[in-house]
């Protein structure tokens, strides 16, 4: 009996600092998904009750907030979420395409200045779009391209997000080398070495460019807005941005029911690429 009140006496530390450390977790994402329970619980309120309290109780289930924000705009909303996920479609395609190759190039080709140009690719994840944005506004304006989506679409085939290739080229790293040279003796170049080789074991690494991508490119406010101008070119957030109008009573109501139904995308995206989005992290020496 002795030692086995010692071994419990040993272990009850032991046991205190995980329940502390597991309810600290618990209260911490409490509180990071208050903004969002928030949120849920008023767009199932009247306009007049959303500001009143910051709790999170529910006096009544006020759903027509969901109807009428549907088609409160100039088009339904569904229309809003489909020029979005045009603009996120294109974007992915243009991140996976491009990434890949440049990242392939700079992991396993050698050419002149290879070293200088990876730094300067890198150099360009600190420049912030608020220094770019005005020149390459000035050059779709240009060419034609303002109120049409191809400002958002066209700059990711050109491997613009230097983040996505150093990731790749990460992952492309830590592949052994004797694959390419096994398949450059069976008479394979390099294009049949990235689509038959390298590409097919990018798996992880291209899931996680998928999901950031989406995440971010749904998300993504600015660039929409600066290019965006007619309504029925508007993407999500844009759209949502329309609820509010400070000369008149703004929807609240129905703008956070219609923020509600635009997170859904975005959580079934995370939810569903969880696995692949760790993994692709976990490989590419980013930790």
């Amino acid at each position: 009996m002795t030692e086995l009140s010692l071994r419990r006496s040993t272990n009850s530390p032991g046991r205190v600092r995980t329940v502390v450390k597991h309810a600290s977790l618990i209260l911490i994402a409490l509180i990071m998904l208050y903004p969002v329970l928030w949120m849920v619980v008023s767009s199932l309120r009247p306009n007049n009750e959303i500001f009143r309290s910051p709790g999170l109780e529910l006096d009544g289930l006020q759903v027509h907030n969901y109807t009428d924000g549907w088609t409160a705009l100039s088009s339904p909303f569904g229309h809003y979420l489909l020029n979005s996920a045009i603009v996120v479609l294109g974007a992915i395609i243009g991140n996976l395409v491009s990434c890949s190759m440049a990242a392939y190039a700079f992991a396993r080709l050698e050419f002149t200045g290879k070293r200088w140009w990876f730094a300067i690719m890198l150099g360009t994840i600190m420049l912030p779009i608020h220094v770019i944005i005005v020149p390459q506004y000035i050059m779709f304006s240009q060419v034609g391209w303002v109120n049409t989506f191809l400002p958002l679409i066209v700059p990711k085939m050109l491997a613009t997000d230097a983040f996505f290739v150093f990731l790749m080229v990460q992952f492309i790293r830590g592949l052994p080398r004797e694959l390419d040279e096994a398949a450059r003796i069976d008479g394979a170049g390099h294009p049949r070495i990235f689509l038959r080789i390298i590409l097919p074991l990018m798996l992880p690494a291209l899931a996680t460019t998928t999901i950031f991508t989406f995440i971010w490119t749904w998300n993504d406010f600015f660039s929409q807005l600066i290019y965006l101008t007619d309504p029925n070119m508007y993407t999500v957030p844009v759209a949502l941005r329309s609820f509010v109008d400070s000369t008149v009573d703004s929807s609240w109501g129905s703008m956070f029911a219609m923020s509600v139904v635009s997170l859904v995308p975005i959580f079934l995206a995370f939810l569903i690429g969880q696995r692949y989005l760790v993994k692709g992290i976990a490989t590419t020496g980013i930790k």
